[in-house]
């Protein structure tokens, strides 16, 4: 990683003069790697074998294949990196403002005249590198799963369209393999969390020391992976299957302790015919794996009596065991019989009351509110007033 950082970046230079080739490589070789071409056709054949270059010059005039030609190439490229890459047409005294507008409709990035070459050839170059170097981090960042270092899943999809579509033009072999981590439900059911990520991480560390520098490795799932292998076949990729399985079966270990984790794999080559797509490639592979696993692990939960954690981190820490202790609420004390009350009047009558028959009780009397005895003194009062006064003067 750090020498492909410090590396210079490499730009391509197309022209059909010797001249314009040999001044274009001496302005830009101060800062860039220069690869220089003839003509459209000579810059397409390498364009497609080296993915290393970031920016193209190219002339508009050049016999066989022009800049017009060459620029819709690089557009309609199957390659994403390709198709992205920032070309800068160099334009001559005769192209006029016609010519501008037929690159640009064709997705033309920039334009540089041949006479302004010598002051505005490396500023450009520099400006442009630099944009599609940061384009490419931020592509290469969001594309990257943090946990293991590999690409994620639209990362690893992105490349391997490229590589399909590689394979379909140079008529070149290619794999894919395919890579789960067995029992892994269980494993998150009875592991903490942090175990089931370090686990994740050690398979996809023996699968990024076993990749070439050409093969790409993804993580596509919680515990799956996919791994691209340009030039691969079947046979190969089997053996290193077999290796991955032998490793992580006795070779991985955690905090100093061995475990063993049993993987499934499974591969599948255009050795039985080009893929139609990347769609059509995943789907394969896919039911590879799903024939692999078999109908029963595919579809049906472990039994209990299945390991469920890898081992010897299958010995999950014992069932805790409830012992059911009956609890006795504590016996309230008998209250103490209440004191009786020295009989009154009320009491003994209340008791007459209750030892008569039903029909013979008599609602008790009840005591009348201090303001209702004075209401009842004044409304006897008013009566006496009112006949007094009707005998005297009522006449």
């Amino acid at each position: 990683m750090n020498d492909e950082a410090s590396a210079p970046t490499r730009v391509m230079f197309v022209d059909d003069s010797k001249v314009m080739l040999k001044t274009a490589s001496k302005i830009l070789s101060a800062e860039f790697e220069v690869v220089t071409a003839v003509d459209g056709d000579d810059a397409w054949g390498k364009l497609e074998n080296d993915h290393s270059v970031q920016v193209l010059f190219t002339d508009i005039n050049m016999p066989n294949t022009d800049g017009y030609a060459l620029l819709g190439k690089v557009r309609t490229s199957d390659d994403q990196g390709l198709s992205a890459m920032p070309v800068i047409l160099v334009t001559g005294a005769d192209d006029d403002d016609t010519a501008r507008q037929r690159a640009l409709e064709r997705g033309a990035t920039d334009f540089i005249n041949k006479k302004f070459l010598s002051t505005e050839l490396l500023p450009r170059a520099r400006a442009h590198a630099k944009y599609q170097r940061i384009t490419l981090q931020l592509q290469a960042a969001t594309r990257l799963d943090t946990l293991t270092g590999l690409a994620n899943e639209e990362g690893f999809v992105a490349r391997l369209e490229q590589d399909i579509a590689y394979a379909r033009r140079h008529a070149q072999g290619l794999a894919l393999m395919r890579v789960e981590i067995g029992d892994l439900d269980a494993i998150v059911r009875n592991c903490p969390h942090a175990m089931v990520e370090q686990i994740i991480a050690l398979v996809a560390g023996l699968i990024r020391k076993r990749v070439r520098e050409e093969d790409t490795a993804g993580r596509v799932g919680m515990g799956a992976f996919a791994i691209s292998l340009p030039g691969g076949h079947r046979k190969g990729v089997e053996a290193m299957a077999a290796f991955l399985h032998d490793k992580a079966a006795h070779a991985l270990a955690i905090d100093g302790q061995a475990i063993a984790i049993r993987l499934i794999t499974a591969v599948v080559s255009t050795d039985e015919g080009m893929w139609a797509s990347t769609i059509d490639a995943l789907n394969r592979s896919q039911a590879a794996l799903d024939h692999v696993r078999g109908p029963r692990a595919a579809h049906a939960a472990p039994a209990a009596s299945e390991p469920v954690t890898p081992a010897p981190i299958a010995a999950a820490a014992p069932a805790k065991t409830t012992e059911k202790i009956a609890v006795t609420a504590p016996t309230a004390a008998p209250e103490p019989a209440p004191t009786p009350e020295p009989a009154t009047a009320d009491t003994q009558w209340n008791e007459t009351l209750r030892q008569l028959p039903p029909r013979q009780r008599a609602p008790v009397p009840r005591r009348a509110h201090p303001l209702q005895a004075m209401g009842s003194f004044f409304a006897s009062l008013g009566a006496v007033l009112r006949g007094w006064w009707s005998r005297w003067f009522g006449k």
